[in-house]
């Protein structure tokens, strides 16, 4: 991960640059990112078109870091941008470019002519974007509880059990093996899918939990055995609320030649047990477009030489998941984040086709 970026001194939320000053900003956080190492005057000078002396860029470069922007590891090396440094660069300096249509032609064949299963979706997003962005790569799964139900449907097996079948509004499918306690005929059936999708059809999965436990404690001097059985069977179907899941692709890319061997062990400890990755990606399901988090921005020492940029997918009016790519502080923000942008469409893009067959 090349140089670990140190946090430095907090900066003011209003930190007002010169041109000049936001010219050698850009130049040593351009630097940083292409090295990943500290950056000096003669560099900056040479290979960025600034027409100043290196002893000018020096004090210019100087007043940065008192600015809180950059950060001097040792008397005689460069500079590093502090976290606040880069978040001035993404936030003010940083010129996003557009993927070319190639690369997206690239990214919507890799799902085009193919009826992929949901989590099928989930894991070639995954994949992709770890290969594209050759850094570690982020799914959140939507969580059942979140997303629509759009059909129950029971479906009766051989055995003498009951199979039932759950569409959301995502894509997702779900198959579970439910019992009934009373013989069910196909009529019998077919009445309590009726009664089920025109009492539940419309609700998240929570709130269908919540329906159904209090349809049984309202109605139930009124309800007929079949549609008592039917509020059984639906609560069987949906089952108990369970905790998001996060794919992980591409893990190997986050060690390099000179890396702190601790840290990447608690890295990935971290990435592999999943629940600081769950609680980070449920928290920009919120907020629409992409969002970047850098080291301590992430509150969370395991990821302090990180930087994490997401988005959201699913219906713009009730998002179901989060994409997203974790790297190193000096990872290429305007590569990667046109390539979370756009994944995050052409997702939710391949959802609402499945929804709507």
């Amino acid at each position: 991960m090349g140089v670990g970026l140190p946090s430095g001194p907090p900066a003011g939320p209003m930190v007002d640059l010169n041109l000049r000053a936001r010219r050698i900003l850009q130049a040593v956080v351009s630097e940083y990112i292409a090295t990943g190492d500290a950056v000096g005057s003669r560099t900056v000078t040479k290979r960025h078109g600034i027409e100043l002396s290196a002893a000018t860029v020096r004090n210019v470069m100087s007043d940065l870091e008192e600015a809180g922007l950059l950060l001097q590891p040792h008397t005689s090396a460069g500079r590093l941008p502090t976290v606040q440094g880069l978040r001035y660069f993404v936030d003010s300096l940083l010129k996003v470019r557009s993927l070319t249509p190639v690369e997206k032609e690239g990214i919507r064949t890799r799902f085009a002519g193919r009826e992929l299963e949901f989590q099928e979706v989930m894991r070639d997003t995954s994949r992709m974007l770890s290969e594209l962005s050759h850094h570690a790569a982020l799914v959140l799964v939507p969580r059942a509880e979140t997303d629509v139900l759009e059909q129950l449907q029971f479906v009766p097996l051989r055995s003498g059990g009951i199979l039932a079948v759950l569409v959301t509004r995502s894509g997702l499918v779900q198959n579970r093996l439910i019992t009934a306690d009373v013989p069910l005929s196909p009529g019998d059936l077919d009445r309590i899918h009726n009664y089920l999708n025109q009492l539940l059809g419309g609700l998240t999965l929570e709130e269908v939990r919540g329906r159904v436990m209090d349809e049984a404690r309202r109605e139930r001097d009124r309800l007929d055995a079949i549609l008592e059985e039917a509020l059984k069977l639906g609560a069987q179907a949906v089952g108990a609320g369970g905790t998001p899941d996060v794919i992980v692709d591409g893990q190997a890319n986050l060690i390099a030649k000179d890396v702190d061997v601790e840290r990447v062990k608690a890295l990935l400890k971290a990435l592999e047990e999943k629940k600081l990755l769950v609680r980070l990606l449920e928290g920009t399901a919120s907020a629409p477009g992409v969002r970047v988090f850098i080291g301590a921005e992430l509150e969370q020492s395991e990821f302090a030489d990180c930087s994490v940029v997401t988005a959201r997918y699913g219906p713009d009016d009730q998002p179901v998941g989060t994409i997203g790519i974790i790297g190193p502080v000096h990872m290429n923000y305007s590569k990667v984040i046109p390539l979370v942008d756009f994944t995050a469409e052409i997702v939710t893009n391949v959802l609402k086709r499945r929804g709507e067959g």
